[in-house]
């Protein structure tokens, strides 16, 4: 399998910039949304493709993309910086890491899904813990604590199926994003939770780890999570 690890900056031509509040508007979700589309760009072949690209916004134009295939020229973008991506890695490597995720975990209901089979839910793990905190001022107080709590576990179950054990792991922020393509009451607007993760990581199964890197952790991918970057520790 070969990876591609790309650093891909906005374009200064004066054309771009122009179209600076259509290319990375002010609101969340709408700036994902944005940003998604902007980097197909880069990606772009197949109308009919699916994405087979991660990717994270490092802020100011810049971006980085894991893929598996290089991007490509774009009037959009300067040239990318562009390098195979192939870490050699062994059992008991200590690697830091830094991780945006959209973390939640998969519940069945009783409802049937369009396969036969019991629908499922995907619940955001902080907002799922904050529900037994009371509203108000003391969840606001608790919200960064329950973060850390909820972040550190999921990924400490990420890392018993895909190959990794957590050494340590700090939460540096959790937002709440709207969904962009809703319309309706405000109030029943969809949102999705974004975990900022970093700490440090030992490898136990070097290829169960490089698969899953490979795949991206958690969900909302398209909309900037899942990319993990690692470095030696």
């Amino acid at each position: 399998m070969s990876l591609y690890l790309s650093r891909l900056s906005l374009s200064r031509a004066p054309s771009v910039a122009a179209l600076g509040q259509l290319i990375d508007p002010q609101a969340p979700g709408a700036r994902e949304d944005a940003h998604h589309r902007l980097l197909w760009s880069a990606f772009a072949g197949d109308a009919d493709q699916d994405r087979d690209f991660l990717w994270r916004a490092e802020g100011r134009g810049h971006f980085t993309t894991l893929s598996r295939r290089p991007p490509a020229d774009s009037e959009l973008f300067d040239p990318p910086e562009v390098k195979p991506f192939a870490p050699d890695l062994a059992p008991g490597d200590a690697l830091a890491f830094v991780l945006r995720a959209n973390a939640t975990r998969t519940v069945k209901t009783d409802a049937p899904g369009t396969n036969g089979k019991p629908r499922r839910k995907h619940h955001d793990v902080v907002m799922d813990r904050l529900r037994d905190v009371p509203a108000g001022e003391e969840r606001a107080a608790r919200r960064m604590d329950v973060a850390q709590a909820a972040g550190a576990d999921w990924l400490a179950g990420q890392g018993l199926r895909h190959g990794f054990h957590i050494r340590s792991c700090v939460v540096r922020d959790y937002s709440v994003r709207a969904l962009p393509s809703y319309r309706g009451p405000r109030r029943r607007q969809p949102q999705f939770g974004v975990l900022d993760l970093t700490g440090e990581i030992e490898i136990r199964d070097p290829e169960a780890f490089l698969n899953r890197l490979a795949q991206g952790f958690g969900r909302a991918k398209a909309f900037g999570c899942g990319l993990m970057l690692i470095r030696r520790a």
